[in-house]
């Protein structure tokens, strides 16, 4: 049990970012553990999961008490995910998470992940615009078929956030933008926030239960990204926040392109 400084000041450093951007720490978290620290991917994963469920409750509290969440959203998107998440989590206790073919195929779909939210956090809106063309002027879905469509977009979620600690943010907030075009963008963001926190709670405690948690790292994080998180959400108004996503961007792919070459 000994107390690693880096681990806090690497948390600090994701909080700030986190804090600056809104972009979920699982983006920048796991590949730094993994990349930086050598952490194997399968605790990288458990234990990131954990550290988001705990940072991500006071978002919660805070979209709560400003009235930024749709819980037929949230309902709809925990209906898929949390099945999905337990159907993960239990495919990864019955395998020999050391494997090479494990590993691989964790920072296989991390990698990929990356690219599509650096992707997301660059052309977000012309995504967004070219869905808007396509759907022109169409019948809108039934409330019904969103429904559904909410809860697959939750089974995905809940197996790509279980597998690699990310998801939920970049992408699941821009599929949601799409599927609610007529809501508010901070209630679609706090919507996806508050859905976070079960599935991450879910996620990280089955990865507590089959041993890939490492607590001293996971408290060390906590230590740093706290104050990170409020240190980014008092600067995000005074920096340029378009420039910051950009290189924030630029950073994902290339760790993208780290993690899928070896």
């Amino acid at each position: 049990m000994t107390f690693e400084p880096l681990y806090s000041l690497s948390g600090l450093f994701v909080g700030a970012l986190v804090g600056i951007t809104g972009v979920g720490g699982g983006s920048l978290m796991t590949p730094l553990l993994v990349l930086l620290f050598g952490v194997h991917p399968a605790t990288a994963v458990g234990t990131d999961l954990l550290y988001a469920a705990i940072t991500k409750t006071a978002g919660t509290a805070v979209h709560g008490m400003h009235g930024r969440v749709n819980w037929k959203i949230v309902g709809g998107l925990a209906i898929g995910s949390v099945p999905a998440a337990l159907l993960m989590l239990w495919l990864l206790a019955g395998v020999d998470r050391k494997s090479i073919g494990v590993t691989n195929t964790i920072t296989t779909a991390l990698g990929w992940l990356l690219v599509m939210t650096a992707i997301m956090l660059v052309f977000r809106g012309p995504i967004l615009e070219l869905a808007r063309r396509a759907i022109g002027d169409r019948t809108p879905p039934q409330p019904r078929t969103i429904l559904a469509l909410t809860v697959i977009l939750g089974f995905l979620l809940g197996v790509l956030v279980t597998l690699t600690s990310v998801g939920a943010g970049a992408l699941g907030v821009t599929i949601l933008l799409v599927l609610y075009p007529r809501l508010d963008v901070r209630e679609i963001v706090g919507s996806d926030i508050v859905h976070a926190v079960p599935l991450t709670l879910i996620g990280g405690t089955g990865y507590w239960l089959i041993g890939e948690i490492d607590w001293p790292m996971l408290f060390a994080l906590l230590i740093g990204s706290i104050p990170g998180i409020i240190i980014g959400s008092l600067l995000a108004p005074r920096l340029h926040e378009r420039t910051i996503r950009i290189v924030l961007a630029v950073t994902l792919a290339v760790v993208a392109g780290k993690l899928l070459t070896g």
